[in-house]
């Protein structure tokens, strides 16, 4: 089956204040270079969905298609662009992909027909109550047992992700991302082991990190034998 990567790089990045959050170069190279770079050796083609009027910047092995007002309608855009028969729909903010990753990814995609990178919840979770005069207070604890974080990539057949889009079109239903359009549907998404170093740069914090990790990740194989 040949397979897509499909990278949603429209958002504005308001958390990050830095412009589109895809262009905030980590080390001299752009976010959305990075994963792009981290998915082409794995796919057939790479499609990025970029805002109206912007290019790809040139450090990105890519295609672009115009992207939408959203993200589930950006990555529509990018569906109907390719006719690869297995997609990989990625955070360009998620620079740090291991290869082994995309790898098991793909393999699930293929035989379930969905999957996610995820990790398992590990740390203690806890819902807010009400503060008051005192801010933010500790309410009710929830456990982590059985809970994961999810990532990117996700993996799919193109056309079951196709019909969920579809079918989320159709009942003006939005989901934070791909695999819970498939959920929605009743079929079944794999959770894949990712990888902590998959974490999304969403504020400055997270930029710093990212900093500080790119010359390791650069300077070495952390993947030895890829997918």
């Amino acid at each position: 089956m040949r397979v897509a990567a499909l990278i949603p790089a429209a958002g504005s990045g308001t958390r990050l204040g830095l412009g589109p959050k895809a262009f905030v170069e980590v080390a001299g190279r752009s976010l959305l270079g990075r994963s792009a770079a981290a998915l082409a050796p794995h796919v057939a083609e790479v499609l990025v969905a970029l805002p109206a009027g912007l290019n790809l910047p040139g450090d990105v092995p890519a295609r672009a298609v115009t992207g939408g007002d959203t993200r589930q309608a950006s990555v529509l855009a990018l569906l109907r662009a390719t006719d690869a028969e297995v997609v990989l729909v990625h955070d360009a903010a998620r620079p740090f992909l291991p290869g082994a990753v995309v790898g098991a990814v793909i393999a699930a995609a293929r035989e379930v027909g969905a999957a996610t990178a995820a990790l398992p919840v590990a740390d203690t979770l806890v819902r807010a109550g009400p503060g008051g005069d005192c801010g933010t207070l500790w309410g009710t604890l929830t456990p982590r047992e059985g809970l994961w974080a999810v990532q990117t990539p996700q993996g799919f057949r193109r056309d079951l992700l196709l019909a969920a889009h579809g079918a989320a079109l159709a009942d003006g239903f939005a989901a934070t991302d791909d695999a819970g359009l498939i959920a929605r549907t009743g079929g079944a998404v794999r959770l894949v082991p990712g990888d902590a170093r998959l974490f999304k740069v969403t504020t400055p914090g997270d930029l710093a990190l990212a900093q500080a990790l790119a010359p390791t990740w650069d300077g070495q194989v952390w993947d030895a034998g890829g997918a």
